[in-house]
């Protein structure tokens, strides 16, 4: 059965469809006028469902989350004479619901866009809150816009056809939202194993739907970022340094980043479950330490979007469940960094 939620936001709503699947698109948006985009990979997996609708395709990897692939996209969007009441969908994971939703931010000033996430990842954080944009290089979502898609469509069976790996990368983000938001999710975690959301469907369902209504009200209450929506970067400032540098998964970036962010935590602010957050991020199959160039790291960190003027806006615990975000020197930073690029585990 499924189950819809309306998240207001300052600019617009969303719609999540919950518990539904790729069949109920046509109900909700005119065939004729939508325009889908999803990647090579996924659209060899399910040529068959979007047969009859207009599919863009586009290389799958974060090293095509770029200028280069938007215009490729617009190009074509005029060629098949897309126009302000079209709608743009993203069909894929969070590289693919970036770029669309960019995409539809730009194209004529912006249409309308909806996303159908299809990995943990993009189901819990990537297509949740209006953050559309590409890679400048080897930085992160350098240039982007915040506008809100108008619905998001949860087909859990899409899941089916996820790579193991991308399950371990998606639960990244499922970790990090218990540690900034919900101790009695990180509980969960502790009990539960990967295998276990990944053979039952209602357990699963229960999870993600926690996890993306959970970031949906962080949003709500923050849209462009002015306090509490900062939390959500936990783990990033550090992931976001190393992350394409070394072609780390998002999500063993952001790991190794929350690692970092909790040796600070308990430095700074006497947070004492450091270890126990290198536990459960091991226990789901994610790295917890990595050998990197911590000089290089630090450089990349002094351009990351939070940084102003001399400070980092860095995300801090205060205990599970508990963050708080303060300004930090790379003074500060910079111990933690060149000891955990040095730990071996």
């Amino acid at each position: 059965m499924i189950l819809k939620k309306i998240i207001k936001y300052s600019t617009d709503s969303t719609i999540f469809y919950f518990d539904s699947s790729i069949s109920e698109l046509s109900k909700i948006v005119d065939q004729t006028s939508t325009f889908i985009i999803t990647d090579d990979n996924l659209y060899h997996h399910y040529q068959k469902k979007l047969k009859g609708w207009n599919v863009l395709l586009i290389k799958a990897g974060e090293k095509y989350k770029n200028q280069n692939t938007v215009n490729e996209i617009i190009g074509q969007l005029i060629e098949k004479g897309a126009d302000r009441k079209s709608i743009i969908i993203g069909f894929g994971g969070g590289v693919v619901t970036d770029i669309a939703g960019y995409v539809a931010s730009v194209y004529m000033r912006g249409v309308s866009f909806g996303f159908i996430p299809t990995s943990i990842l993009a189901m819990v954080d990537a297509s949740i809150g209006g953050k559309n944009g590409v890679d400048v290089g080897i930085y992160k979502n350098m240039v982007g816009i915040i506008r809100q898609p108008k619905f998001l469509l949860y087909d859990y069976n899409v899941l089916k056809t996820l790579p193991n790996e991308e399950w371990v990368n998606g639960f990244a983000e499922i970790i990090k939202h218990a540690c900034i938001k919900d101790a009695a999710m990180f509980k969960l975690l502790e009990k539960q194993f990967l295998k276990d959301f990944q053979k039952d469907k209602l357990l699963l369902s229960k999870l993600i739907q926690r996890n993306a209504l959970l970031k949906a009200k962080v949003v709500q209450e923050d849209e462009f970022e002015q306090g509490n929506r900062k939390l959500l970067n936990f783990g990033h400032t550090l992931g976001h340094a190393i992350e394409n540098t070394y072609q780390l998964p998002h999500g063993h970036a952001v790991a190794i980043g929350m690692v970092g962010a909790a040796y600070l935590s308990k430095g700074l602010l006497g947070f004492s479950n450091a270890e126990k957050l290198v536990t459960i991020l091991e226990k789901y199959g994610l790295p917890a330490f990595y050998t990197f160039d911590a000089k290089d790291a630090l450089l990349k960190m002094l351009s990351d979007k939070k940084r102003v003027k001399n400070t980092i806006n860095y995300v801090l615990l205060k205990t599970i469940g508990d963050a708080v975000c303060r300004p930090l020197t790379i003074q500060e930073i910079q111990p933690v960094v060149e000891a955990i690029s040095k730990t071996f585990k």
